[in-house]
C-alpha cells in the first residue's frame, strides 16, 4: 500500500478564483518592491565591505562564546563560522570571523584588531590569527553588480529556452512567475531585515532553477494535452494539466521542504538565511507555477495546432518531444 498525499485523480479548479489569486500575487509583488525601496536590504559584509580574520586554536570553536566576547566592542555585523578541512590536525580548530566596514573605512584600524584579538584570547588563551584580510567598498560594489548580472543572466537564458521550447506565451508566463518568486523573496528579506549576502544570491539562483523546473513540468503536460484535446477550451486544458502534475508537485516540494525545515531548525545561524531563502522560494515557486504562470498563458492565449506553420508564432522547436 503506497502513501498518497494527493489522490491519484484530482479535479481542482485552479481558475475558480483566478482574478483574486492573480490580483493578490500582483499586490504582493508591488508591496515587496515598496518595502525594498523604503527599507532596503540588510547587506552582509560581502556587499558592504569589511574585514575577515582567520583564527586557530587547540580548543574547540565556540561560536556563541566568540560572539559574546566581541559584542561589547559594538562592531556591527559580525559573521563567525567554523572552518572544516580533512587536512586539519585533530587539535587544529579554525574559525573565520567577518566584521563589517567601520564608517566606510577600507578596513578596521590596527587598534580595533588588537581589541578583537584580546577579547578572543579571553575565550581561548592559545588562539592565533594567521591572516587578516579586508574587503573594501570598491570590491563590494563589484560583487553587487556581478550578483545582479548573474540573476538577470539566468532569467534571460530561461526566457530564451522557454520561448524556443514552447510558445512565446509560455515564456511570458514563466518569466512572470520567476519575477514573482524573486520579488517576494527580496521583499521578505527587506521586511524582516534578514542579512543579505552572497549566499542569498546563490539561494535566489537556486529558487529560479527550482521554480522554472516546476513550471516547465506543468507547461509540458499542457502542450501534450493541447494536442490531445484539440476541441477542449484552453482553461480546461490548463486545469487538467495542473491536476495531472499536482501529485508530482506536492511530493517534490514537500520532501524538499522536510529537509530544509530540518536544516532551518538544526543547521545553526551560519546557514539559516540561505536555507530560509530556499524554503520560502519553494513555497512561492510552487504557488506561482499553479496560479501565476498558467494565468498569464490563459490571458494571452496559445496556438492549438503546431502542425500548421504560422510565421507569427514562435513554434520553431515546438515539435520536439520532452
Amino acid at each position: 500500500m503506497r502513501l498518497r498525499l494527493v489522490p491519484e485523480q484530482t479535479n481542482i479548479n485552479f481558475f475558480r478564483y483566478a482574478w483574486l489569486s492573480f490580483g493578490a500575487s500582483a499586490l504582493m509583488v508591488v508591496m515587496s518592491l515598496v518595502v525594498f525601496v523604503v527599507y532596503g536590504l540588510n547587506f552582509g559584509i560581502d556587499f558592504r565591505g569589511g574585514t575577515s580574520i582567520r583564527t586557530e586554536s587547540t580548543q574547540s570553536v565556540d561560536v556563541a562564546a566568540y560572539r559574546e566576547a566581541l559584542n561589547p566592542l559594538e562592531l556591527g555585523d559580525i559573521s563567525i563560522t567554523q572552518v572544516f578541512d580533512p587536512t586539519f590536525d585533530d587539535d587544529q580548530n579554525v574559525a573565520m570571523i567577518r566584521i563589517q566596514a567601520q564608517d566606510g573605512d577600507e578596513s578596521i584600524s590596527p587598534q580595533t584588531i588588537a581589541q578583537i584579538q584580546d577579547a578572543l584570547r579571553g575565550v581561548a588563551p592559545d588562539i592565533t590569527f594567521p591572516s587578516v584580510e579586508s574587503v573594501g567598498p570598491k570590491v563590494s560594489g563589484e560583487l553587487i553588480r556581478t550578483a545582479v548580472m548573474a540573476v538577470l543572466g539566468a532569467l534571460t537564458a530561461i526566457v530564451i529556452y522557454i520561448w524556443l521550447r514552447f510558445e512565446w506565451q509560455f515564456a511570458v508566463g514563466a518569466v512572470a512567475a520567476l519575477i514573482h518568486d524573486v520579488a517576494l523573496t527580496i521583499g521578505i528579506f527587506s521586511m524582516f531585515q534578514i542579512r543579505f549576502d552572497l549566499a542569498i544570491i546563490a539561494a535566489l539562483l537556486t529558487i529560479v532553477g527550482y521554480s522554472i523546473n516546476d513550471t516547465v513540468v506543468v507547461f509540458d503536460r499542457a502542450r501534450e494535452n493541447l494536442r490531445k484535446y484539440k476541441a477542449k477550451p484552453l482553461v480546461d486544458v490548463l486545469n487538467l494539466s495542473a491536476n495531472e502534475t499536482l501529485s508530482r508537485t506536492i511530493m517534490t516540494s514537500g520532501t524538499t521542504l522536510i529537509a530544509l525545515i530540518a536544516l532551518l531548525v538544526l543547521g545553526g545561524d551560519v546557514i539559516r538565511g540561505f536555507v530560509f531563502a530556499i524554503a520560502w522560494g519553494i513555497i512561492v515557486g510552487t504557488y506561482s507555477s499553479l496560479y501565476v504562470a498558467k494565468n498569464i498563458v490563459l490571458m494571452l492565449g496559445v496556438k492549438r495546432d503546431w502542425s500548421k506553420k504560422d510565421p507569427a508564432a514562435g513554434t520553431k522547436y515546438g515539435h520536439i518531444d520532452s
